[in-house]
């Protein structure tokens, strides 16, 4: 039995697709059902719930022998280490009184960086809650996500912009989560593994935010142009939007971190995954600008 939480969410879903036509028995931990397709319904077992609730996750994990594991993000939080925590308390009881042989967990690089590291810092102690529960873990741990980009869509299409915190020389790890997906995936489906211990998920291309907009450009055959958002302007803009000051601090100190360098240790010796950030935004965020 293999149990997927958030998985409609952008990791969970095409880790489903992947493991549609296994024969594994798959279960899915989700709030709303019907965000399911009707042929992923038809699928997999559905508990239906939060899985930061105890009695949730304490049925989904009945019989478990695999479960994949991610905190979704949750912008409203007041205090994002306390939610991380909270979160994932419920999953470790589950895990030892149920029996889980094995998971995986969505985290990110950079966990021997030593300092804080806003929202990354976080992931890092929801990685020693589940190691401390003794189950045979793999840390899936990833730099910055192509599909961040996403959130631009509309700043590239009226202003020919992309908006972030981080300097805009400096570059940045990035990867694809359907490189994040497979990776997952063909842990998901190996029984054989055991023991605690890291997987990087890194893609080719180490890039800055100047890179990514004149890749962007290339791609789109229109001017793109990269602008750094002072952090306080930043932080007040998230803010605007519904976002908590904790998390959007959060989000400040992590772009801090990484223009100080918290992926590189390690994505210099890591193995990398295939898709390239030009593929990407030729595959996925071209036709999100056109859609």
């Amino acid at each position: 039995m293999i149990v997927v939480t958030t998985p409609t969410g952008q990791i969970g879903q095409q880790v489903l697709d992947n493991i549609f036509d296994s024969t594994e028995a798959v279960r899915v931990i989700v709030r709303d059902p019907s965000r399911l397709s009707p042929r992923m319904r038809e699928r997999v077992e559905v508990v239906q719930g939060s899985h930061d609730d105890i009695a949730v996750v304490t049925k989904a994990f009945e019989d478990a022998d695999s479960v994949l594991w991610l905190v979704p993000p949750n912008p409203q939080a007041e205090n994002p280490m306390n939610y991380y925590i909270n979160f994932t308390q419920p999953a470790c009881e589950a895990i030892k009184n149920q029996g889980v042989k094995r998971v995986i967990g969505v985290s990110s690089l950079g966990y021997n960086f030593g300092t804080p590291a806003g929202l990354l810092t976080p992931a890092f102690a929801m990685d020693d809650l589940i190691e401390n529960s003794g189950v045979n873990y793999r840390s899936l741990r990833m730099p910055f996500f192509m599909e961040n980009l996403l959130h631009q869509v509309n700043a590239i299409k009226s202003q020919g912009m992309i908006f972030m915190a981080n300097a805009g020389d400096h570059k940045l790890a990035t990867c694809a989560t359907r490189d994040i997906a497979d990776v997952a995936t063909k842990l998901l489906l190996d029984n054989t593994w055991t023991g605690q211990e890291s997987v990087s998920v890194i893609g080719p291309d180490d890039l800055s935010p100047i890179d990514m907009a004149r890749i962007i450009s290339q791609v789109l055959e229109l001017p793109v142009r990269y602008q750094q958002i002072p952090s306080t302007d930043y932080k007040a803009t998230m803010m605007q939007y519904g976002m908590s000051e904790a998390w959007a601090q959060g989000l400040i100190d992590m772009a801090a971190a990484q223009d100080q360098g918290i992926y590189n240790n390690e994505s210099h010796t890591a193995q990398r995954t295939p898709t390239s950030f030009i593929q990407w935004c030729e595959e996925v965020l071209k036709p999100a600008i056109l859609a």
